[in-house]
């Protein structure tokens, strides 16, 4: 059967287009087109945008003249907490609605430079604050596979955009998990690159320590083809590293594929973990083999990450306060201002993210939460390499169960939970990748999993490689 042009992968539209089959155009519009179509019912887009004829033309030019990157004339999404010059950039967020972007991400200057065209601003959690898109400010996106079901978060709708054909590629933001949970959710691929290999200029910050441009893709090629177009040290971002920072790493023949079962005992879906086992199982009879590890300070990766993150968003947040741009509400003082500014501006999870951060770094407590997380955080960084001289990757469930129903985690710390297997990579800042696995039934629909793996600091390659052995690709 063949493939609409919305449907195709991104190296198999770079094909189409350098051998002539359809134009830039005809792709923009195919995309374009489901967008329109698809997005009042599943709201992965906030904002859609207008075709730019010139950046189209552009586009055509360079792939006729045989000199094009692979992601000219390419359509994707970007989440809206990614910086597109003269474009609302709002992170889903009341206080940032009206917000216009007065220059480019450093991701987004690359893209353009490369031709790469963007459909529109993808929805999301506010300021990337949850695991299911339900906390946007302006409506839930949902699962393309059951519209009853979350897509999960906080890139949901760049998730969706992808699963459902809207776009051939998305980016979004991951702090604790923001892409890979909601590709594993979706059934696409989501990627979490090493902390600095990717500049976070132009992102607007929750977790600075945390936070990193992903990429959600069809495939793990694709995945990797969005990497490397971003992927650099920038002068604008002093946390980005120059390359040889990190030992070169080859890709084995054969992967060790380390697995810490004593973590994965509890907790996880009977049929998700089937799952786990039957890929484990595939990549075994490919000659790969699987090593038991034990991460036993993991047990405490949630807990030390709802410290960091919070803490950190609590002052990143800050800066909204109604004097220098975004929402601006009077009082009749300065301190009122700033109160109806932020009551209104934020949701609910952010001022509960707000607060608790404000809370851990307080005098009276810094010393008994942050410090003691941060000082955590450095353990589990150790006890990860140390596993890694034994294995290439470190193997896990990327959720412990498939996508879920609106409101069925309206408590935090359930919502919290869906986030256990995400958050080290984030702390220790691994490259992490989710790649499908397979099926799980519910309620008679069949709802996508993922797997989940973390490569050494550095080793982002290793990802795609292994995440192309699960899915049959070559790489």
């Amino acid at each position: 059967m063949t493939k609409s042009l919305n449907e195709l992968s991104i190296t198999e539209a770079a094909r189409g287009l350098r051998s002539k089959e359809f134009t830039v155009r005809e792709l923009w519009d195919a995309c374009a087109t489901a967008a329109k179509e698809r997005n009042p019912e599943l709201n992965a887009f906030l904002e859609l945008f207008e075709a730019d004829d010139v950046a189209i033309e552009s586009a055509q030019k360079r792939i006729d003249g045989g000199e094009a990157p692979l992601l000219c004339g390419i359509p994707l999404a970007m989440k809206d907490n990614i910086l597109i010059e003269g474009r609302i950039a709002s992170a889903a967020s009341k206080i940032l609605a009206n917000y216009r972007a007065t220059y480019d991400a450093t991701g987004v200057k690359k893209l353009k430079e490369q031709g790469a065209l963007f459909i529109g601003r993808a929805n999301m959690d506010e300021f990337g604050m949850g695991a299911s898109t339900e906390n946007s400010a302006f409506g839930p996106s949902r699962n393309p596979h059951d519209i009853t079901r979350v897509p999960g978060g906080s890139s949901g709708g760049s998730a969706v955009a992808v699963a459902a054909h809207m776009v051939l590629g998305a980016y979004g933001t991951d702090t604790g998990g923001s892409c890979r949970q909601p590709a594993s959710h979706t059934g696409v691929v989501g990627f979490k690159p090493t902390y600095g290999a990717v500049s976070r200029s132009g992102l607007i910050a929750l977790g600075s320590s945390l936070d990193q441009m992903g990429e959600i893709a069809k495939t793990p090629e694709d995945a990797k083809i969005l990497f490397d177009a971003v992927r650099g040290q920038d002068p604008l971002d002093a946390t980005t590293f120059a390359p040889g920072t990190y030992p070169a790493f080859e890709i084995p023949k054969s992967f060790r594929i380390g697995v810490p079962h004593h973590l994965l005992e509890d907790g996880i879906d009977e049929d998700v973990k089937e799952n786990l086992n039957a890929t484990l199982k595939s990549l075994e009879s490919l000659g790969h083999t699987v090593v038991p590890i034990s991460l036993p300070t993991s047990v405490f990766a949630l807990p030390v990450y709802y410290i960091i993150q919070p803490a950190e968003a609590s002052v990143n947040l800050a800066r909204y306060d109604g004097v220098r741009y975004g929402l601006a509400e009077r009082g009749d003082s300065l301190l009122a201002d700033y109160v109806k500014t932020r009551a209104e501006g934020f949701g609910e999870e952010p001022k509960r993210r707000i607060l608790l951060g404000t809370f851990v770094l307080s005098s009276g407590y810094i010393d008994a939460y942050y410090r003691k997380a941060d000082q955590a955080r450095g353990v589990l960084r150790a006890e990860y390499d140390a596993a890694f001289e034994s294995c290439d990757v470190i193997a896990f469930p990327t959720t412990p169960s498939p996508a879920f129903k609106f409101g069925e985690k309206s408590d935090p710390v359930s919502m919290y939970l869906e986030d256990i297997f995400t958050v080290t990579a984030n702390l220790t800042g691994m490259p992490a990748i989710s790649v499908p696995m397979g099926n799980v039934e519910r309620d008679g629909v069949l709802l996508p999993t993922g797997i989940h793996f973390t490569a050494p600091l550095g080793a982002d390659d290793l990802l795609f490689k292994i995440g192309a052995l699960v899915t049959g690709e070559t790489l």
